[in-house]
């Protein structure tokens, strides 16, 4: 790998953290346990490997965003998520900061075209 792909897929990586977050947050809305929710996330152009999913869907639950429970689902158990009462009004933050970074960036983009 070129330094210059190097340099792209850290930054890449970096840029994906953030939205990972948001988009498992929103996804969470409805309950969902680890596979559906991948499943769901890839649906929708978020793909999610399984060694970022659940050490996100840990922290964020400890965080205090998310709870789960242990359920019983075709002979298997297994650990449903959902975005919790304390979740709710900060996804609805991050959802906004978002929106007004995403608009800023897409100015600058356009003012950038006719410089």
């Amino acid at each position: 790998m070129t330094l210059m792909e190097n340099l792209f897929e850290n930054l890449r990586l970096e840029l994906r953290r953030g939205c990972l977050t948001l988009a498992v947050l929103l996804q969470l809305r409805e309950e969902h346990y680890g596979y559906t929710l991948r499943k769901a996330l890839a649906v929708r152009g978020m793909e999610i490997d399984e060694n970022t999913l659940y050490p996100l869907l840990r922290r964020l639950e400890a965080q205090g965003l998310l709870t789960s429970e242990w359920r019983e689902e075709e002979k298997r158990n297994k650990r449903f998520y959902r975005l919790s009462a304390e979740g709710a009004p900060v996804l609805e933050l991050l959802l906004a900061e978002w929106q007004s970074l995403n608009a800023a960036i897409e100015t600058i983009r356009q003012q950038g075209k006719g410089e």
